[in-house]
């Protein structure tokens, strides 16, 4: 199995900066798109970003311009860059991957346990 493990989340306030990081372990054999999701109470969870193995990235409307993926495939992590936060940006940030495990080799959807951040004065 893989296991992806948040870390970085937080109180911040509006106009601050976090940084979160998501680190996959476990029996791998190949990572294809890593990504951040989040959600808010009451509402469904929802894509923010996502980095492919290749590099591209694809982002919500609402953090464009404001957050930044990145990824470091030698240790499999992504990163998630969040400037200029903003009260609506307050949710759990849940860590994706899509990999396949040796024992398999097929192709699963893999989440965090998810961070908290949240975004007030």
């Amino acid at each position: 199995q893989v296991q992806l493990v948040e870390s970085g989340g937080g109180l911040v306030q509006p106009g601050g900066s976090l940084r979160l990081s998501c680190a996959a372990s476990g029996s791998i054999f190949s990572i294809n798109a890593m990504g951040w999701y989040r959600q808010a109470p009451g509402q469904q969870r929802e894509l923010v970003a996502t980095a492919s193995g290749g590099g591209a990235t694809n982002y919500a409307d609402s953090v464009k311009g404001r957050f930044t993926i990145s990824r470091d495939n030698a240790k499999n992590t992504v990163y998630l860059q969040m400037n200029s936060l903003k009260p609506e940006d307050t949710a759990v940030y849940y860590c994706y991957a899509r990999a396949a495990v040796r024992t398999t080799l097929r192709w699963d959807d893999f989440w965090g346990q998810g961070a908290q951040v949240t975004v007030s004065s």
